[in-house]
């Protein structure tokens, strides 16, 4: 097998997995903008899910966020988006919503609290039970805003006890994905804050446990590929939540700030051998002003980009400039790959693979945007509120 070959049949084993919520309506802390056709329920989220499976081939799975996407029936919601070519993937729990949270959720003071918490946690396990999903996904907003407020060490006692008790509830097959961030909502001090955080409680929790790299949740300058490579080297490396920040959290479509960035991280995960199922890549994004179905497709595409780009870099060639200390052919033999215009070689695969080799193109004649937005009138949209 030629090289090229070899880079376009890895390109054709790729998923992106799309989370349900990017479907529906979002914002920021002032506005929320509704958008015409925008799903009222879970199931309309999965049609549209479809759509970007059936014109990208590479988003055959959808995230849930419990209880955003709660329904009565979770084994009817999977065959539902079975007949329309998906699968639910990782479910994503909510302890940041109710009042009872306000001094956190599994590192609240109070017993009760934390006991809601844990029992939330414990019911997103069911629902990956009915589901077939194997991956439970926490974020914790928990934290606190001053000196004094709470105390450190207790927190982070009563975080390891929770995450035990859900630990130990998970089946044979699925595992818990710890993600971090390391400020917002809370601004002293965040409970879970950092990689090493997280890795540190995967670590004690043990092998079902890993951990969550969302590209949006560091400090300016942060080398993040550094923490793909060495969570990789460790085995504790889970998943991605996948997104694009100019100043914090900004949840914008992946690659919209720092391509660069993007190729830099899928080299890694290549070079450490996390291009594989065991390795989730999934968008978190909220698409505030622009329309969601094409700026979920663009962003599966970024990611393909940045994927292409990152198998054509030379390995022969960069390790023989790193042996001999050549920093300028090092670093040529990166730009040279990130340089590459892959859009013509990724047409070629979709093309192969049946689809056109324009997504967001073909998207925009198939008229379904002017068909959701006929349908779906009346009703409670999906989201924030507006």
């Amino acid at each position: 097998m030629t090289e090229l070959a070899a880079v376009k049949t890895a390109l054709k084993t790729q998923a992106v997995e799309t989370p349900s919520w990017a479907y529906g309506n979002s914002g920021t802390r002032f506005k929320v903008f509704a958008q015409p056709g925008v799903p009222r329920n879970p199931r309309e989220k999965l049609d549209d899910a479809a759509q970007v499976h059936a014109f990208t081939g590479a988003a055959p799975t959808v995230a849930l966020h419990i209880p955003w996407d709660k329904v009565d029936d979770y084994g009817a919601l999977a065959k539902y988006a079975q007949e329309r070519g998906l699968k639910l993937g990782a479910i994503n729990s909510n302890t940041f919503q109710d009042d009872d949270y306000r001094l956190g959720s599994i590192c609240h003071p109070d017993a009760a609290v934390r006991r809601k918490a844990v029992d939330h946690l414990l019911e997103c396990v069911e629902i990956m039970d009915a589901t077939g999903s194997k991956d439970l996904k926490l974020w914790f907003a928990d934290g606190t805003n001053y000196p004094g407020q709470d105390d450190i060490r207790e927190r982070q006692d009563r975080l390891a006890e929770g995450l035990a008790q859900v630990y130990e509830r998970l089946g044979d097959d699925q595992r818990m994905l710890l993600e971090y961030k390391f400020f917002e909502p809370a601004f002293y001090m965040t409970d879970v804050p950092d990689w090493g955080t997280a890795y540190a409680h995967c670590l004690k929790l043990g092998p079902k446990a890993q951990v969550v790299v969302d590209t949006g949740h560091h400090a300016p300058g942060t080398n993040i590929e550094f923490i793909v490579a060495t969570l990789l080297r460790e085995g504790k490396l889970g998943a991605f939540d996948f997104n694009s920040r100019f100043y914090a959290d900004d949840d914008l479509m992946v690659g919209a700030a720092d391509p660069f960035q993007l190729f830099r991280i899928m080299y890694e995960v290549i070079r450490g051998g996390g291009f594989t199922p065991d390795v989730a890549f999934m968008l978190d994004q909220c698409h505030n002003i622009e329309a969601k179905i094409p700026a979920i497709i663009r962003s599966v595409m970024n990611v393909q980009e940045a994927t292409a780009k990152a198998l054509l870099v030379d390995g022969a060639a960069l390790a023989d400039a790193q042996r001999t200390g050549d920093v300028l052919a090092a670093n040529a033999v990166i730009m040279d790959a990130y340089n590459t215009d892959v859009r013509p070689l990724l047409g070629e695969v979709r093309e192969e693979l049946g689809l056109d080799a324009d997504p967001v193109s073909a998207y925009r004649r198939s008229g379904w945007a002017e068909k959701i937005a006929a349908e779906r009138v009346g009703g409670q949209q999906a989201g924030w509120g507006a």
